[in-house]
């Protein structure tokens, strides 16, 4: 289901699916895009394998465009009004699904969001993609660390986020906040020939994560 959504900048373009009968969970995740200034949207291929691995999990999920890409009215705010955009959609989602655990996940800039969004939204597990933790201008030592399930998949041959940035970023964390991580060889940061690799990936790390089956 295709949407817009009234926003705090104007209208937030959104679409909308339903895990089916057989896998559903009492659970939505909502998927943020990389960059907007890069050409970064919610039809970027890695935000739809990740909402596809998601969505064949059991959870419902939402991918939508940040303000000033696609649809989206408003204008790039360096992940400030993009906080705010994702509480909007966060606020929808629990409207159509009161009482379903909520997840986020984030691919590059969109994993900074989550992040940095993630304990004051109440998310239960959070999925961070190629997180883009120096070099790139988003502060993530400032961000508050989550207390839920956290996954982090990296691959070793990004081109644009330090892979040792982000190892080394993990192993300073306090120990009981470090999230799990997945190494992805020969992996660029776009995951080229890799996808179905990062699905498969993203299945296994989230599996003992899961909420109740819908069914039951």
């Amino acid at each position: 289901m295709s949407f817009a959504l009234a926003g705090p900048a104007g209208k937030l373009e959104c679409e909308a699916k339903a895990a089916t009968a057989d896998v559903a969970r009492h659970g939505i995740a909502v998927i943020c895009h990389p960059l907007s200034t890069d050409g970064g949207s919610m039809h970027n291929k890695v935000v739809t394998m990740i909402e596809r691995s998601l969505r064949e999990s059991g959870m419902d999920t939402i991918i939508f465009n940040f303000r000033s890409v696609g649809r989206s009215e408003g204008a790039f705010d360096s992940g400030h009004g993009e906080s705010d955009d994702l509480a909007a959609v966060v606020a929808w989602a629990r409207k159509v699904r009161p009482g379903a655990a909520l997840w986020l996940a984030g691919f590059s800039f969109g994993s900074y969001v989550t992040l940095r969004n993630a304990t004051h939204l109440g998310a239960e597990a959070l999925i961070s993609v190629a997180p883009p933790v120096a070099g790139r201008g988003w502060d993530f030592d400032q961000l508050e660390l989550p207390r839920c399930h956290w996954l982090v998949v990296m691959g070793d041959a990004d081109e644009i986020v330090d892979p040792q940035a982000v190892y080394d970023w993990i192993d300073n964390l306090p120990e009981d906040t470090r999230p799990q991580l997945v190494r992805m060889e020969d992996t660029s940061h776009f995951f080229h020939r890799r996808l179905m690799d990062l699905r498969g990936v993203i299945k296994n790390g989230v599996k003992n994560w899961l909420p109740e089956s819908r069914a039951a």
